[in-house]
């Protein structure tokens, strides 16, 4: 097996460094994988013979258009095309956190959107090298404990089973946005630190399966991966396409601390380097996106949002990881070599989809509050098992 840490590469700042200079600071943290909000052509170019593989986004603002076979292929030809083989496009998402938007005139498009730029792949040839998915937040989920009885949310089954149905026959993952600190900022009082930072602690078992958990995050994927199989899809792969943890909040915002950051991320990075899946499925590989590559200086919303960067706009670390040589995924240097100075360029903002991004992110709190009795409902009943 072969676990895989990729890094979020958001935009919405304007002291960002050139996308030339993030090309080091993805290596250094042994990433090997990057997914964009956009198509951004100079991050693209930048990442050009590095091997580090790329999922490229379309924005829900374009699920509309790309209903339109013609404008699929339009943007696949634009936007894709022209940087393969180079650079190593895989996989596009279109549309984020569709589903638990609550938005019709979203869900409506979402497969048709899907189906024109599999199409236009198809058309082009790119078919083979290049998969098509689309994102989606845990509050998908009506059960997430135990991690056996893991069930989506009815109102949202057949939305969902038309693009798990599209997926199975073209082989894309699943994609899953997991949050951890939202639960546990939820309810600082109940829910066990430890278990989200994956810190030793007593840990969970499952009461059916009898596997054990020491971390939420797992948890969380096994709840998927059981959601998944209840309806059939047992070989999809399961895929989190974001998760992270803030350096820094407002004054509510529980656990929002460096110190806690360095934690969440640099165990991850580490427990990825095990070569161990999942209990539910230990021979299946990771694949995790952590989020973000940079502090976002121009993102809305609380603190925290713009405080999830692994790195400063300087190219300094936002907090060390303690990362060395040795528990580094696949790659020999550490966080924060090189001198990057104070270059920064102009702030970009691509027309694919750096709107529905933002939306997005300042969203993306208040909805998983809103629906906090579905990420809760892991660590509450955990303690449960715990006391």
């Amino acid at each position: 097996m072969v676990n895989s840490i990729g890094i979020n590469y958001g935009q919405i700042a304007n002291n960002l460094p050139s996308p030339e200079d993030a090309v080091p600071l993805v290596k250094s943290i042994g990433a090997t994988k990057v997914k964009l909000y956009d198509a951004d052509p100079r991050v693209l170019k930048a990442f050009a013979n590095t091997d580090v593989e790329f999922m490229v986004g379309l924005g829900n603002e374009y699920l509309d258009k790309m209903r339109d076979p013609t404008n699929a292929q339009a943007w696949v030809k634009e936007n894709v095309q022209p940087h393969l083989p180079a650079t190593k496009i895989t996989s596009i998402f279109v549309g984020n956190e569709v589903l638990t938007l609550n938005d019709t005139s979203l869900s409506d498009c979402l497969l048709q959107a899907m189906q024109s730029v599999q199409a236009a792949l198809l058309n082009l040839g790119l078919d083979k090298q290049v998969t098509i998915t689309t994102t989606h937040s845990l509050a998908i989920l009506q059960t997430s404990y135990p991690p056996s009885a893991g069930a989506f949310r009815e109102d949202l089954m057949d939305p969902l089973c038309e693009t798990l149905n599209f997926q199975q026959k073209t082989g894309s993952p699943f994609l899953i946005n997991a949050y951890p600190y939202f639960a546990y900022k939820g309810n600082p009082e109940q829910v066990p630190l430890d278990f989200v930072l994956f810190q030793p602690n007593q840990g969970v078992t499952d009461p059916q399966t009898h596997l054990h958990y020491d971390n939420m995050l797992y948890a969380q994927i096994d709840a998927v991966y059981s959601a998944l199989a209840s309806l059939g899809y047992k070989k999809l792969p399961v895929h989190i396409s974001e998760t992270g943890w803030p350096s820094k909040g407002d004054e509510d915002e529980a656990g929002a601390t460096p110190e806690n950051a360095e934690k969440y991320n640099g165990n991850l990075i580490k427990l990825m380097s095990g070569k161990t899946g999942t209990p539910m499925r230990p021979n299946s590989d990771l694949n995790i996106y952590i989020f973000a590559l940079f502090n976002e200086n121009m993102k809305p919303g609380p603190t925290s949002e713009r405080n999830y960067g692994l790195f400063k706009p300087d190219g300094t670390p936002a907090y060390p990881l303690g990362i060395t040589p040795n528990n580094v995924v696949g790659r020999n240097t550490t966080v924060g070599g090189g001198s990057f100075g104070n270059a920064v360029t102009n702030p970009y903002y691509p027309m694919s989809s750096s709107t529905g991004y933002m939306s997005i992110s300042f969203a993306r709190q208040q909805r998983y509050q809103s629906l906090g009795h579905v990420l809760l409902m892991v660590p509450l009943l955990m303690i449960k098992t715990l006391v």
